[in-house]
C-alpha cells in the first residue's frame, strides 16, 4: 500500500488519501516550452504563485532550468540566481507548500534552507545522488522521476520504469531516505515518444507495484498535441483529460500549468472514485 501521509521539509506533511492534490507548475525561466519568460521576476513569480493557490494548488513548483528537449544548459549559480530569491518570497508569505525542480544538490540545499519543502528531481537521484542524503538530513519530501534520457531504455514501457525508479530507491534507500518521503513520478514526456506515453497512461496502475504515492505530469506535454492536433499554449482541455483518467487509475497528485481547470476536472474524478468505493459496514 501506498503511504498515506507524505512527509517534507520544516515539519510540514500532506495526506494523500483524500482528494488530489495539485502541484502548479511557476517556471521562472526565459525559455520553458510553453511559459518561457512570463514569470521570470520575483514580482510577476509571486503574482503568479499566489493566483494558482487562490485556484487550488496545494504546492508550487519552482523551477529555473528548462527540461524541454534541446533547452540550453544553465550553470548552477544562474539557476540559483533564478529559483532562491522565489522561494524566499513564497517562504515569507507562507501560503503553500513550495517544491524546487531541480536535478542540482548544491540547488537543492540552498532551496530547502531558504524554506523549500520539496525536491522534484527530474534525474531520479541518479545525475547528482546526494539529493537522497540532503533529502535523509533535512525530511524533505522527494518527487523521484522517471527519464529515459541519455541510456538505452528496455522496449517495454513499464519495465524500463521499474528498472529506472528501482535503480533509484536503491540509492534512496542506501542514503537513508525513509519511504514516506518518496512519491514517485513516471515522467511523461522524457524520452518518451507519443505511442510510449500512451501506452505508460493505459498501463498506468501496474505502477502501483511500487507501493509508493504516484505524481504525473503530463501537463501541455507534446503527446497531447500529438493526440489533440493543439500547440502547447493551447492543451490544457487535454491535459485535464489525461488528469481524469490517471486520477482513476491511481494517481494521487497532479503538476500542471492551468491550476483552474484541472481543480475542476480532478473534483469530478474525486467524485466518482467516492461513489466507486463501498459504503461504510458494507
Amino acid at each position: 500500500m501506498a503511504a498515506k501521509r507524505w512527509m517534507l521539509a520544516h515539519g510540514r506533511h500532506l495526506d494523500l488519501d483524500g482528494k488530489a492534490l495539485v502541484m502548479g507548475v511557476l517556471n521562472v525561466t526565459p525559455d520553458s516550452f510553453s511559459d518561457g519568460g512570463r514569470f521570470d521576476t520575483v514580482e510577476n513569480a509571486l503574482s503568479q504563485a499566489r493566483r494558482m493557490v487562490g485556484e487550488g494548488a496545494d504546492i508550487i513548483d519552482v523551477g529555473g532550468e528548462s527540461t524541454r528537449p534541446g533547452a540550453n544548459p544553465l550553470t548552477a549559480l544562474e539557476e540559483q540566481r533564478r529559483v532562491l530569491p522565489v522561494i524566499e518570497a513564497l517562504a515569507a508569505e507562507g501560503a503553500c507548500l513550495i517544491s524546487v525542480d531541480t536535478y542540482r544538490e548544491q540547488t537543492a540545499r540552498l532551496a530547502v534552507a531558504a524554506g523549500a519543502h520539496i525536491v522534484n528531481d527530474v534525474w531520479g537521484l541518479q545525475r547528482e545522488p546526494d539529493i537522497a542524503r540532503l533529502a535523509a538530513a533535512t525530511g524533505a519530501g522527494l518527487v523521484v522521476m522517471h527519464t529515459g534520457r541519455e541510456r538505452e531504455k528496455l522496449a517495454d514501457v513499464i519495465a524500463d520504469q521499474f528498472a529506472f525508479l528501482g535503480r533509484s530507491l536503491e540509492i534512496a534507500e542506501a542514503c537513508g531516505v525513509q519511504r514516506d518521503q518518496i512519491v514517485l513520478d513516471p515522467g511523461f514526456g522524457f524520452a518518451k515518444d507519443p505511442e510510449e506515453n500512451l501506452q505508460l497512461m493505459a498501463r498506468f496502475e501496474e505502477l502501483h507495484a511500487f507501493g509508493l504515492p504516484l505524481l504525473v505530469g503530463t501537463s501541455r506535454k507534446r503527446f497531447i498535441g500529438h493526440v489533440t492536433g493543439r500547440d502547447a499554449d493551447a492543451r490544457d482541455a487535454g491535459t485535464a483529460a489525461t488528469s481524469v483518467i490517471l486520477r482513476l487509475k491511481g494517481a494521487a497528485l497532479f503538476r500542471v500549468h492551468d491550476v483552474a481547470i484541472n481543480v475542476d476536472a480532478l473534483a469530478f474524478a474525486d467524485a466518482m472514485l467516492a461513489r466507486q468505493r463501498p459504503a461504510p459496514g458494507t
